[in-house]
């Protein structure tokens, strides 16, 4: 057998797809600019490497679940200036989910905290991190779907097991009675063992009204931001950005057939 036909042959074997396809071009090149034995195997070794960790991170993505695709470079920091982009670099290093720490955006309907959230949940994916995101009721949802199973406990353990689980739109819609509980348990259970992104478009002022409960809105609040990067985004909205809505329209506007 050639040494191509068993590169192609071990290849196959092994389960190494990206390297199979781009190893004879690894070759051409090692030879022709003269690498060592040991240069080569890297760069094939490479190859494969930097294959799996795009893949994988492609699975992750879609495991997450995220409602769009955000990236950090696309956010508009020329529309929210009330966020420094260092504040934002800093979140994307992702050394918060490292340290099991928190990052919370508050700021009205529009400001840019879904895809800060989105963005960073994303990249935490190609980092090589589980991800979870949903928003804050199809959290209680699911919480309350385990619970009535009886396997409340055994599904906290397992969201304990993704680094981050991210909880968009608290605030949108309250909560009664027992899904503050279960909201308060997700906070609980994650707290000093794992990362959560939240957003919301309330103070924490105004947490007691969503939750219903100022205690335990005060408790939740308490091991959010313990650890925590806070960020209080401000403006208008970045979808109705140059619509003028206070705008009535006039007879000019009207068709003849009116």
């Amino acid at each position: 057998m050639s040494g191509a036909r068993d590169l192609a042959y071990l290849c196959r074997e092994l389960k190494h797809p990206s390297l199979l396809a781009g190893v004879e071009r690894l070759g051409e090149r090692a030879r022709a600019e003269g690498w060592s034995h040991e240069d080569f195997l890297a760069a094939c070794l490479e190859r494969e490497v930097s294959s799996r960790q795009s893949h994988g991170g492609e699975a992750r993505i879609a495991s997450a679940r995220f409602p769009a695709r955000k990236t950090l470079e696309d956010f508009d920091f020329e529309h929210q200036r009330s966020v420094r982009k260092e504040v934002v670099a800093h979140l994307g290093a992702l050394d918060f989910v490292e340290a099991k720490s928190n990052a919370i955006f508050l700021g009205p309907p529009g400001t840019g905290k879904s895809h800060l959230s989105i963005a960073l949940g994303i990249r935490a994916c190609l980092a090589g991190h589980r991800v979870a995101f949903a928003t804050a009721t199809q959290w209680v949802d699911r919480l309350a779907a385990a619970h009535d199973a009886g396997r409340l406990h055994d599904e906290l353990r397992r969201l304990g097991r993704i680094p981050l689980v991210i909880v968009d739109e608290v605030g949108y819609i309250p909560f009664q009675g027992e899904a503050a509980n279960l909201f308060f348990q997700l906070v609980s259970s994650r707290y000093e063992r794992a990362s959560l992104i939240v957003s919301s478009n309330k103070a924490f002022g105004r947490w007691g009204e969503v939750f219903g409960d100022d205690t335990v809105a005060g408790a939740m609040i308490d091991r959010l931001v313990h650890h925590a990067e806070v960020i209080n985004l401000k403006g208008d909205s970045y979808r109705l950005r140059g619509r003028d809505l206070g705008r009535v329209p006039g007879d000019d506007d009207a068709g003849t057939n009116a």
